[in-house]
């Protein structure tokens, strides 16, 4: 536990009147879970972290590259020297700068076998995913268990974002329809900057703080549009949901009901393929690491082995789950998956 005082620790979030002592009570005993440790997460993280939110999940499934240390601001040279998994170096991260609140890592994939396990206890989920597949499996949850969340994205020097609350708000699908999930830019094929990272992030806590303090009349209930390269802002009202919304009108959860986890997930524009099994296993890495070293090199701790021979590089994880590099063909990392690991 920490040994700074409450009050001291939080005075300048206490002494802002829309927040106050009662506010700032609310947020210490709060629930929110991170999904991705990319940008826009870490960025909302850290500032969760330092308001105060009691308890913070953080889920992520990748580990941390060089190319991340520009905008991801939570992470260092040593975590992307080690291939430290994201999840656990943010954690540690903000264990750091705040002793006295529950940080939570879970390194895995978010998928239909394990969101509602992983986001139906929490007050309120943060948005920091890539992708839209995700992003409407979070809408879901946050759909069925009543949950509101903080959506946002950001490429180039753009970005968007809006705190959604079932039943108040449009829900994802209400505003984006299903078209979404394919055919859009992503940092790894136009780039980003760390700036509208920042600002979305900001927004999203700013959000996020004022439902969690009891202001929900503050709620701006309106989607941020901003480009910091042009300085162009845009802020567009939000209505309320739509009576025939597929999901939040007729409550089918597509996403949910699809069940079973899909066998490869490619990482776009970085030439690395996910390939897990269809349920979780117990794998030991101890004993794996033994069984590969003679055919390569290979480099383990506590929460991933690394392996590379002959122009192939696996990082492999204690459930089952594997990064597998150097390829954009599903068929052919989950070949090497079944090769080194067994399938």
């Amino acid at each position: 536990m920490t040994d700074f005082d409450f009050k001291d620790r939080y005075s300048r979030q206490i002494r802002f009147r829309h927040i106050g002592e009662a506010g700032q009570a609310r947020i210490s005993q709060a629930r929110v879970a991170v999904v991705g440790l990319g940008a826009l997460g870490t960025a909302s993280a850290a500032q969760l972290a330092r308001a105060g939110v009691g308890y913070l999940r953080l889920i992520d499934r990748d580990v941390v590259e060089p190319s991340n240390l520009q905008r991801q601001l939570l992470y260092t040279e040593e975590d992307a020297r080690n291939a430290t998994p994201k999840a656990i170096a943010a954690r540690n991260a903000l264990a750091a700068a705040n002793s006295g609140i529950t940080v939570e890592a879970v390194v895995d994939d978010l998928d239909a076998s394990n969101a509602e396990h992983l986001l139906a206890d929490v007050d309120v989920v943060i948005d920091g995913s890539d992708n839209f597949e995700v992003r409407y499996l979070v809408n879901e949850v946050a759909v069925k268990h009543n949950i509101p969340w903080a959506y946002a994205g950001a490429v180039e020097a753009h970005g968007t974002s809006a705190f959604l609350r079932p039943g108040r708000t449009p829900c994802l699908v209400c505003l984006l329809g299903h078209g979404a999930r394919v055919g859009h830019d992503t940092c790894d094929t136009v780039g980003v900057i760390s700036p509208i990272v920042q600002w979305m992030a900001s927004y999203q806590v700013a959000e996020v703080l004022k439902y969690l303090s009891g202001r929900e009349d503050a709620l701006s209930n309106a989607i941020l549009q901003a480009d910091v390269w042009h300085t162009d802002v845009r802020l567009i009202r939000m209505g309320g949901p739509k009576p025939d919304c597929s999901c939040c009108g007729r409550r089918e959860f597509a996403s949910l009901g699809a069940g079973r986890r899909a066998l490869s997930v490619t990482f776009c524009g970085r030439q690395t393929i996910q390939v897990r099994p269809q349920e979780d296993v117990a794998l030991s890495l101890p004993a794996l690491a033994e069984r590969l070293r003679p055919l390569g090199t290979v480099r383990a701790n506590e929460a991933l082995l690394q392996f590379e021979t002959e122009g192939v590089a696996l990082t492999v994880f204690s459930n089952g789950r594997a990064l597998v590099h150097g390829t954009d063909d599903p068929a052919r990392a989950r070949s090497l998956y079944a090769q080194y690991i067994g399938m």
